[in-house]
């Protein structure tokens, strides 16, 4: 196959631990062929989305540990597969994006995860679609509403609808405490929404990353637990990473939502659970692949390119 990467600049990548080298370095063990391309090398002329992309060769050598080939300008649906694995923010270059690989995929190309899928799950909004799974929910930019809401829980978390990497997500506790000042800042004095939750205590023991791979669950989740009196469980936050086997509730919300997930055109999904609670769903570039694999031995970067292998070859029957 030839499979396209959307990603983000390959001289950023921490191959260490990144989700998509992973998925790269699999990819090339089967013998197919890997292409990078960035948000800034689509193209859309005369009716028809190329991008400018370039072949990456992976080496041994973990200091320069790719050798790009030479510049193409290529044409989206001549590859097997494109995979979407730009990290947020999702703001609007991130949607025109989408809407180039939505033409891309009516001209023949393979997307994944499908364009119009992931605008149409915002990571935190989704969980709404899932209230049996959920703690307690507040989605509103009215100050009014967020302290009744805060009056009746008197333990909240509040966050932005596009933060990544639990930035911007504060707690406000009994005394309330600075409850004024967060909603000012989140809600920008009311002109932006955002999302309030019942706080849920079980973060301290971490907050569950699951994976979903072409409607299949991995068995084993990522916890990342907070340190050093943190609310934050997330890796890029200080959390550590703790690799453990599903427990009966989080394979209840895993088998519940991952069917439904794939059928939408979303090959991977990472799952966010705190205790007993979904919190996020996450689709535009889910991670976690290595520190599992590391730990447990599963090779997920295996189990998501035999998806993409498989979607491969129904679209071509």
């Amino acid at each position: 196959m030839k499979i396209a990467f959307l990603t983000d600049p390959l001289s950023q990548f921490k191959i260490y631990k990144d989700s998509t080298y992973a998925m790269m370095s699999e990819a090339v063990s089967r013998g197919h062929k890997i292409f990078a391309f960035g948000p800034s090398d689509l193209a859309l002329k005369s009716g028809r989305v190329s991008a400018t992309v370039r072949e990456v060769h992976l080496t041994n050598d973990g200091a320069t540990w790719y050798q790009l080939g030479e510049v193409e300008d290529l044409e989206l649906q001549v590859f097997d597969a494109v995979l979407q694995r730009k990290d947020p923010p999702f703001d609007m270059e991130y949607i025109y994006s989408t809407y180039l690989l939505d033409l891309a995929e009516h001209q023949g190309a393979l997307v994944f995860n499908k364009p119009s899928a992931i605008r149409d799950h915002n990571e935190k909004l989704s969980i709404a679609q899932f209230p049996q799974f959920t703690t307690p929910t507040l989605v509103t930019r009215s100050e009014q509403k967020i302290r009744a809401f805060f009056d009746t829980h008197r333990d909240v978390i509040l966050k932005p609808l596009d933060g990544m990497g639990g930035t911007g997500i504060f707690r406000i506790r009994e005394d309330g405490m600075n409850l004024g000042s967060v909603i000012e800042t989140l809600t920008e004095n009311q002109q932006r929404t955002i999302m309030v939750q019942k706080y849920i205590p079980e973060i301290v023991d971490g907050d569950k990353r699951i994976l979903l791979i072409g409607g299949k669950v991995v068995p084993f989740a990522l916890a990342r637990i907070p340190q050093g009196g943190e609310v934050r469980g997330n890796l890029a936050a200080g959390g550590i990473g703790v690799a453990q086997k599903l427990n009966e509730r989080d394979l209840e919300i895993a088998q519940t939502l991952a069917p439904i997930l794939s059928e939408r055109g979303l090959l991977l999904v990472g799952l966010d659970v705190i205790g007993n609670y979904l919190t996020e769903v996450n689709v535009t570039s889910p991670t976690c692949f290595q520190e599992i694999t590391q730990q447990t031995g599963i090779n997920v970067a295996a189990m998501f390119v035999d998806a993409l292998e498989h979607q491969v070859g129904s679209k071509d029957t």
